[in-house]
């Protein structure tokens, strides 16, 4: 795996304020490719019953899907994600909620190692979770950003007193998982 501070570089020269769902070069036969290489790579590991999606208005191009029954890791889900960035960056999470990517220590590290390789051996870029929790400090607005602006701008205009049951200090926070791997 390459070293958390180049995973980290990486992540900022990959950002393009202008284009937030893919790069200027994205090229879609290539992604389509590398994709199905991924898909078949889970499967041949996991078994027939993995699924995949595409996404839409997303700054990832798809998800595979590995029900708990055969992940090995305690009964859990686990979810492989590729983002349209990079020549592709690759994370893959236990699911516990859809918000953001759970802890790295879900996943053995035989299971890293091997989701590693299998990254190299198609030319993308592992990124663990963790980078993905940090938060985001990218040039790009991100959905984030403009509910700090709506929430001020409601405040300002008397429509809003207080949060009621939000908690205020995620208001306006981004993380890089929110970059790369989120609906925008």
């Amino acid at each position: 795996m390459l070293p958390l501070d180049r995973i980290r570089q990486l992540l900022l020269e990959l950002d393009e304020p202008r284009h937030l769902e893919r790069p200027s070069d994205f090229d879609l036969d290539t992604s389509r490719d590398c994709f199905a290489w991924l898909v078949s790579a889970l499967e041949g590991r996991f078994g027939p019953s993995c699924t995949s999606d595409l996404a839409q208005d997303a700054s990832f191009y798809g998800v595979i899907d590995v029900p708990a029954e055969v992940t090995g890791l305690g009964g859990r889900p686990l979810r492989a994600a590729m983002s349209h960035f990079g020549t592709y960056l690759v994370t893959a999470r236990v699911v516990e909620d859809e918000s953001a990517p759970s802890s790295d220590t879900a996943l053995t590290p035989e299971l890293m190692g091997w989701l590693d390789d299998v990254c190299s051996a198609v030319g993308c870029t592992f990124v663990p979770a963790e980078l993905l929790r940090e938060l985001y400090d990218g040039p790009s607005f991100l959905e984030a950003h403009r509910d700090r602006e709506l929430i001020a701008a409601l405040v300002a205009a008397g429509e809003l007193t207080d949060c009621e049951g939000d908690d205020e200090s995620e208001v306006g926070v981004a993380y890089w998982n929110d970059r790369y791997f989120a609906y925008m």
